[in-house]
């Protein structure tokens, strides 16, 4: 069967992250959207997403094809009824589509003539950017479950301190001494050739994926996931860092979101809790306007290719579009547009021929490098929020 995750409704509600990718690529718990997804059913999956980021992320169409909104997380229950659909059936969550049975382009789909499945039982849904953090501990236990059932963890070396060792899993070239993992509240997930360094303290749950560092003496508070080729240190509580970023130094971040290729300057510090103690408020790309969470605690939400200068102090519910560089005393607006160069005292426009340099070193550094697509996709950002720039 050829399955296909678009992106639904919720992408405009999770940008800045899904200015730069689908909705399935995002990270929650230990895997992307997508990588859930394949490792239950089987198979690779394509996608459907906005024309501009196609060239990337590709589709394939076949005369049978099941579409699945990547805004579901998967479940044992919900992968089953996905892999027993028949032609003409989908799946329905209250009025949303999970799923659907097509032998037609998706864009010709008439729900009207389509057998609705009800899906009853819980299952986990992004919708909000704040949605990523929240639900980040119960998407951190499925995918524990998922990645290491059946399997054995390499031994937790003897210099550690360690409660609920049954709750900690080391993949293949782990490294950790002369630390302090607490899982009772959650799991704690190593992945690969990743390194916790000594006097580190971690309170689970927690995923640190491949090849990255947390740094000595870091403190960690569930649930908190590192994505690949990332470094942290200093206090971290209830975060998620897609991959490729680093917040190396001491400094508090919060409640919050990073996405790849971000970087936050020694002492960079974000408020998650008002002074009044008020629900917080984030800026909505669909609606221009600040928008309530529901949350009293929320943090930074920082897009792709961001980056914080030293002493950088980011107030609450902050949101930092793709590619700023934020940087000088004082606190900046708590909505950032993507491109900007600057901080509290003003902004200017970030040259897209600077951000393309600045990308291509900091890739190199990871033996990677800034792809054609990659420029395109920049590049239709700074075209789509030039104007909030200004």
């Amino acid at each position: 069967m050829n399955y296909i995750l678009f992106d639904g409704p919720a992408r405009g509600a999770l940008l800045p992250f899904t200015f730069t990718r689908p909705v399935a690529d995002i990270r929650i718990g230990i895997l992307t959207i997508r990588e859930k997804w394949e490792k239950h059913l089987g198979y690779t999956t394509t996608t459907v997403t906005e024309e501009y980021l196609s060239d990337k992320y590709p589709m394939v169409e076949m005369e049978e094809n099941v579409f699945i909104n990547a805004s579901f997380l998967p479940t044992v229950d919900l992968v089953e009824i996905v892999k027993s659909l028949e032609t003409n059936q989908a799946i329905f969550y209250d009025d949303d589509v999970i799923a659907f049975f097509a032998t037609d382009g998706q864009e010709d789909v008439d729900f009207d003539t389509y057998e609705a499945i009800e899906f009853e039982s819980e299952v986990l849904r992004v919708e909000h950017l704040w949605d990523i953090y929240s639900k980040n501990g119960a998407a951190l236990e499925a995918d524990f479950e998922l990645l290491t059932e059946g399997r054995k963890s390499l031994p937790i070396p003897v210099s550690n301190n360690v409660i609920a060792p049954e709750n900690i899993f080391l993949e293949e070239g782990a490294r950790l001494e002369f630390c302090t993992l607490n899982a009772t509240n959650g799991p704690i997930y190593i992945g690969k050739n990743a390194e916790i360094m000594e006097g580190s303290i971690i309170r689970g749950g927690f995923a640190l994926c491949e090849d990255s560092i947390v740094k000595m003496g870091a403190k960690i508070y569930g649930p908190t996931t590192v994505g690949p080729n990332s470094k942290i240190g200093g206090e971290v509580n209830n975060s998620v860092i897609f991959g490729n970023s680093n917040k190396g130094h001491d400094g508090f971040l919060g409640n919050s979101v990073l996405g790849e290729w971000c970087n936050l300057g020694a002492d960079t510090n974000n408020s998650n809790l008002k002074n009044n103690y008020d629900e917080v408020r984030l800026w909505s790309y669909e609606t221009e306007s600040f928008q309530k969470t529901g949350k009293q605690f929320c943090g930074l939400m920082m897009g792709d290719h961001s980056k914080s200068g030293i002493n950088t102090m980011f107030n609450t519910g902050t949101v930092v579009g793709v590619s700023a560089n934020v940087f000088g005393d004082g606190f900046p607006r708590n909505f950032i547009p993507s491109f900007s160069w600057g901080g509290a005292h003003g902004y200017t426009i970030y040259r897209l021929d600077k951000v393309y340099e600045t990308a291509n070193r900091v890739m190199e550094r990871r033996g990677m490098e800034l792809s054609v697509e990659d420029k395109d996709i920049l590049q239709h950002v700074f075209d789509l929020t030039y104007s909030n720039n200004k």
